[in-house]
């Protein structure tokens, strides 16, 4: 990148997460995460994920889950979130793991069946349904998120007053309305919080790709 991620901006606030949901085509002989794990165990290479294109942040998502259930699945890149799922709808491929608006309206109708969500907390949106630390995989967290940044070098002043004014937005009963529709969680905080997150998750998240031999697009 021509840029340093950390370095050449300044943190003005995490506006929002949106966890991934675990969704599987019916055809897929698994009610839970264990059960998809022992399933993938047994039959190594046979299960097809899809994703919105190599590096995307299903693609990253699934891989984590590979790495920490110690299965083999085939990764399947499309060119975009969209084909990806209607994909998994039609049986093409049996699962995807990726952000919840894409696959909630499937999930309701019965088109695919969601083993787990990527957050530590459920889903307001299917309360119903475990998350994968839940299910045996303690302190699995694979959610997508949302921030504001500005150049490095905004004054203090500027980036407080921007942040101010996100935050008051967020605490808006139409926005937060409006985000949980789409599977978001505001998040609301203070422009070091978020900066911290993004420290924090670099090296979290390098440490995946390498492991997995991951690449872009």
């Amino acid at each position: 990148l021509p840029y340093d991620p950390v370095k050449s901006f300044a943190p003005v606030a995490w506006v929002a997460r949106v966890p991934n949901v675990l969704a599987v085509h019916p055809s897929v002989p698994a009610k839970d995460v264990k059960e998809l794990v022992a399933y993938a165990k047994a039959n190594p290479g046979r299960l097809n994920f899809g994703s919105g294109g190599n590096g995307s942040a299903a693609h990253i998502a699934t891989e984590y889950f590979k790495l920490v259930s110690q299965t083999f699945m085939v990764h399947v890149p499309y060119r975009g979130t969209a084909p990806a799922v209607n994909d998994a709808v039609s049986g093409q491929i049996q699962l995807v793991f990726t952000g919840a608006p894409a696959v909630l309206p499937h999930v309701r109708s019965g088109r695919v069946r969601a083993l787990a969500v990527s957050s530590l907390q459920r889903l307001a949106q299917l309360p119903e349904v475990p998350t994968v630390a839940e299910q045996g995989l303690a302190g699995f967290e694979a959610d997508q998120w949302y921030g504001l940044v500005a150049p490095a070098g905004t004054p203090a002043a500027q980036v407080a007053r921007l942040n101010a004014e996100v935050n008051k937005a967020l605490a808006l009963p139409e926005v937060a309305q409006q985000l949980a529709v789409e599977g978001a969680i505001p998040l609301p905080g203070a422009p070091l919080a978020f900066g911290e997150l993004i420290r924090r998750e670099i090296p979290r998240w390098a440490e995946v790709v390498k492991k997995s031999g991951a690449t872009a697009n």
